[in-house]
This record gives structure tokens, C-alpha cells and sequence, in this order.
């Protein structure tokens, strides 16, 4: 299995960088409501990701103990989703609620987009 530790680092500095020029994208476009949209999505898709992150190292754990496993914590992420989007419809003329609902989904975009460009160095390798 993949080290968990090393993915979730590549993934966070990732989500940071985009995190950065969302927050340039706030500061200095005339649409300040859709990146401070994107801005909590985002920041509450990579707390989703980091509660992913220790599920899957504690499920890791309990099977090389042999111990059973209740779940990955699918309810916790979903609440931290709905807390997101209760704070965008709290405040609708600061924050745009379709771009918190695609910052939500920024950290599966972007370990698509990283599971692609891993696999065209991988085979750049092989033709070496």
C-alpha cells in the first residue's frame, strides 16, 4: 500500500497553492464572493482530507493488530461538508454557494489531476 503520509503532504501543498491564489483571486477581482467561496470549500475539503488521512491510518493499524474496524468516518466529513454549506447560506451576499460546493470537491480534483501526472512520469521512467 502507498505511504498514506506522503500522498496527503503532495495533496495539502497543492490545496495551499490553490488556496493562495484564491486568496489573490479575493483580494484584487471584482468577484470577491465567489473565491471567498472557493477559500471555505477548500479549507474545509482539506480538513475533510486530513480526517481521512488519520481514519485510513488508524484503520491500517487495527488490521495488522487483527482488530475490527467501525467505518472511515464518512459521517464526520459530511457534517464538516454541511457546516460549510450552512456558513455560505448564513451569509450569502459575502460567500457564493456554488463555488463553496466546488471548493468542497477541490481535493478529489485535485488527486485526480495528481494520479494522472504521476502515472505520465511513471511511464516517462519506463521509456528510459
Amino acid at each position: 500500500m502507498p505511504d498514506i503520509s506522503k500522498h496527503f503532504l503532495r495533496y495539502t501543498k497543492y490545496i495551499l497553492y490553490l488556496l493562495s491564489i484564491f486568496a489573490i483571486g479575493f483580494g484584487f477581482s471584482p468577484f470577491p464572493d465567489v473565491f471567498l467561496g472557493l477559500i471555505l470549500g477548500t479549507s474545509f475539503s482539506l480538513l475533510n482530507l486530513w480526517l481521512m488521512k488519520n481514519r485510513m491510518e488508524k484503520f491500517n493499524r487495527a488490521v495488522d493488530e487483527g482488530r475490527k474496524v467501525r467505518s472511515l468516518g464518512t459521517l464526520s466529513r459530511m457534517a464538516s461538508a454541511g457546516v460549510a454549506v450552512l456558513i455560505a447560506l448564513e451569509f450569502p451576499d459575502l460567500i457564493h454557494l456554488i463555488s463553496t460546493v466546488f471548493g468542497l470537491m477541490m481535493v478529489y480534483f485535485v488527486i485526480m489531476i495528481d494520479y494522472l501526472l504521476q502515472q505520465v512520469l511513471h511511464k516517462k521512467r519506463e521509456e528510459r
